[in-house]
């Protein structure tokens, strides 16, 4: 139990961990949960390509349907394309996916009416209590279920959140690596001006290509060979859910996270001026600046998509990016759409003159050295001991927001561990390629001993 309930989700091992049992199980539970937050009677449920996913959503909207509620199977599904689904009818929602873990898992994303996160801290704990503790059937009406889908209804909300009026003539490679964007781009993509050259569209759960995970830079090779093949402009990376989305540029170089929210921001910005943004820690330095030279307020959040939609909320913030790949929107219901995301990069493409290179290079001001994962006995010991390093100097700012970042004039470092495994999690950015090396292999050297 422990094991797969994760800080956001569910997620675990299908057959061994995740049953269909198990998912009637927390269907009831969650049902139970909604009953007692007062929450819209119907749960929305989508489901990704995973061949366990069909069965494991149909015993979960069993379990919702014996606890009185409706529920409302959309079928195939992006978790953006849930998240709508959540958003425009005002209902809670469970999405069945494991993102962009390997085959042989499949999860539960939850979510309350309004695309509302369900975490650890706001309802899966209370959720997971209750699958250990047992669900008994209880003598009340059994709901109803009813099928719809909404695939084109989110093609043309997403469509009018950006002015796409303006574009000129774009050839776009998409490599969706056998996950929901194979089903969600074609719907959105099919009234633009855009030449798509599609990258493994077969809806397809065992992943016979890549992993579908674009943040590891190995998953991105064929994209980055298919953009410089075929002369085009931009080069678009989905993970398995669809949820995150990253670019490669026209030269075939893998673009960081860092420079899209910057990008998007400033244009959010330009529709809304002196608005609130949210940045991750672990995202550049030049976010921030961007965001204060075009005018709006820059607020930094914790790692994590309950901590960044907890404080849009709180701020009333237009968006928010994550150096992960995630970016959330106050018109999307503050959720994350990685396809959203895309057309703000299409958008910014197809009305200027200049390549994608060209108008990202304003956002790329320092260099980044990734997150590199290191194995320790003792995370919060050695987070102690390099706070007790650089603490003593004077010219460094320390806070412990998540983890210890340490500030520099022109450079940073962040530490912080892992939820689920003995990890230490590195990001070093720094004005300068040796200057970032140099601080990243004396962090390393601290950490790991």
């Amino acid at each position: 139990m422990a094991s797969i309930f994760k800080a956001y989700d569910i997620r675990g091992l299908v057959d061994s961990e995740l049953t269909p049992d198990f998912a009637f199980q927390t269907g009831m539970a969650f049902a139970r949960f909604l009953e007692q937050e007062r929450e819209p009677a119907t749960v929305v449920i989508g489901e990704d390509m995973r061949p366990s996913s069909p069965l494991l959503a149909e015993a979960f909207a069993a379990g919702v349907i014996s606890n009185g509620m409706d529920v409302i199977r959309i079928g195939l599904a992006s978790t953006d394309l849930l998240y709508f689904a959540a958003g425009k009818l005002n209902c809670p929602g469970a999405m069945f996916t494991a993102s962009h873990n390997p085959a042989e898992y499949n999860g539960i994303k939850l979510c309350l009416s309004g695309a509302r996160p369900v975490g650890k801290e706001s309802g899966l704990l209370a959720i997971e209590q209750m699958v250990a503790n047992g669900m008994p059937l209880t003598q009340r009406p059994v709901g109803k279920e009813h099928q719809r889908n909404l695939l084109h209804d989110y093609a043309e909300y997403l469509l009018s959140l950006v002015d796409l009026t303006q574009m000129r003539h774009l050839k776009i490679v998409i490599d969706a690596g056998n996950g929901m964007a194979g089903y969600t781009v074609p719907a959105v993509f099919e009234k633009l001006d855009v030449e798509v050259i599609p990258l493994y569209f077969e809806l397809d759960g065992t992943f016979p290509n890549h992993e579908a995970n674009p943040i590891d830079s190995a998953n991105l090779k064929d994209l980055q060979k298919a953009v410089k093949k075929h002369g085009a402009d931009l080069g678009l990376a989905f993970d398995g859910d669809a949820d995150r989305c990253f670019l490669v540029d026209e030269l075939g170089n893998c673009v960081d996270p860092s420079a899209l929210t910057a990008l998007i921001a400033a244009r959010e910005l330009a529709k809304r001026p002196k608005s609130t943004v949210i940045y991750n820690l672990i995202s550049s330095r030049a976010v921030k600046e961007v965001i204060e030279e075009n005018g709006g307020k820059a607020v930094r959040s914790r790692v994590g998509h309950s901590y960044i939609k907890k404080l849009m909320a709180e701020t009333g913030a237009i968006f928010g990016g994550e150096h992960s790949g995630h970016f959330y929107f106050k018109e999307f219901w503050r959720a994350d759409s990685g396809m959203l995301a895309a057309l703000h990069a299409i958008a910014a493409l197809g009305e200027s003159k200049k390549s994608i290179s060209k108008i990202l290079a304003e956002y790329q001001r320092y260099f980044a050295s990734g997150e590199i994962n290191s194995t320790v006995k003792d995370a919060q010991g050695a987070i102690a001991q390099i706070k007790e390093k650089y603490g003593k100097d004077s010219e460094l700012t320390l806070d412990e927001l998540d983890g210890l970042t340490v500030n520099g004039d022109t450079w940073w470092f962040n530490v912080r561990a892992s939820n689920t495994e003995p990890l230490l999690r590195l990001n070093v950015e720094a004005k300068t390629q040796a200057r970032m090396e140099k601080l990243r292999d004396q962090v390393l050297g601290e950490i790991r001993g």
